[in-house]
C-alpha cells in the first residue's frame, strides 16, 4: 500500500459535528431559558460562526477569541441579554459530549490497523479531546493534533510541520490527508506537498479551484478504492466447522 500514515480531520469526517452542534445548541439555549433559540437563531449562528472560523483559518482570530465572539455577535444581532462568556462555557461543555460518529468511521479505522493513524483538527482542545475520549476511537490514534494547542490552523503550514515532527515523518509520499474541507484540509495538504482525499458525502460541486488527489462519498470508499483494502469478516470457530 502506498500510504503508511493517514491524517484524519475530525469534524464531519470521522465525527458528526452537525449532530454534536445541534445537541449543544439545544441544551445550552434550554439551560438559559430559551429552548426555541437553537432553531430560531441557527441560520444566523451558522453565518457568524462560519465567518469567524474562516478568519481563524487565515490567522486573523484565535480559537480562544472565537469561542466567545460568535455568541457576542449573535446576541447583539437579536438583542439577547445573555452573558456570552457563560453561554460559551455551557455550549462547549455540551459540545464536548457530542461523540457522534460518521457512518463507517469505526469500521474504517479497524481496517487500517496496519497504518499509522493521527488526527489533525482545527478546534478547541477540551471539546475535541472530550469527544474523542468518549468515542470507540479513543485508542486508535498515534497523535491527536489540535490547532488550539499548536497555535495555528489548517491550512497553515505550521500545523503540518508540528504533525510531521510529532510523528517523526520524513517521507511525504507516504502520507495522506483526509478531510471534508477544501479550504483547510485539502488546501493545507496540497500546499504542504502531501496527497489529499476530499470526503464529500453530499456530492457538492467543487468550484473552489482546489483539487484533491482523491474524492470519496463514503468513508468505506477510502478503504476500498483509495487504499485498496477490503473488509475481511472474521468467522467464528463454529462457523468454520
Amino acid at each position: 500500500m502506498k500510504y503508511e500514515i493517514i491524517l484524519f480531520d475530525v469534524d464531519d469526517t470521522l465525527f458528526d459535528f452537525k449532530k454534536a452542534e445541534s445537541h449543544a445548541l439545544h441544551n445550552t439555549f434550554t439551560q438559559f431559558g430559551l429552548p426555541q433559540g437553537a432553531t430560531e437563531y441557527k441560520s444566523s449562528y451558522d453565518e457568524i460562526n462560519g465567518a469567524l472560523w474562516r478568519e481563524a483559518e487565515e490567522g486573523h482570530i484565535t480559537s480562544a477569541q472565537l469561542r466567545v465572539e460568535r455568541f457576542k455577535r449573535l446576541f447583539t444581532v437579536y438583542d439577547l441579554d445573555f452573558n456570552p462568556d457563560a453561554f460559551s462555557a455551557a455550549y462547549l461543555r455540551y459540545l464536548g459530549e457530542g461523540a457522534f460518529l460518521m457512518d463507517g468511521a469505526v469500521e474504517l479505522c479497524d481496517m487500517l490497523s496496519d497504518c499509522r493513524l493521527a488526527i489533525i483538527t482545527n478546534g478547541i482542545k477540551e471539546v475535541q479531546t472530550s469527544r474523542i475520549q468518549l468515542s470507540p476511537l479513543r485508542d486508535v490514534f498515534e497523535q491527536v493534533i489540535i490547532s488550539e494547542e499548536v497555535g495555528c490552523q489548517k491550512p497553515q503550514a505550521g500545523i503540518f510541520d508540528y504533525a510531521f515532527t510529532k510523528l517523526a515523518i520524513s517521507d511525504k509520499s507516504k502520507v495522506l490527508m483526509v478531510g471534508d474541507s477544501l479550504t483547510s484540509d485539502i488546501q493545507g495538504g496540497n500546499q504542504y506537498g502531501i496527497d489529499t482525499c476530499w470526503f464529500n458525502p453530499a456530492g457538492k460541486t467543487n468550484v473552489s479551484g482546489i483539487q484533491p488527489t482523491y474524492e470519496i462519498k463514503s468513508l468505506m470508499e477510502l478503504s476500498n478504492r483509495v487504499l485498496s483494502k477490503r473488509l475481511v469478516l472474521k468467522r467464528t470457530s463454529a462457523e468454520i466447522r
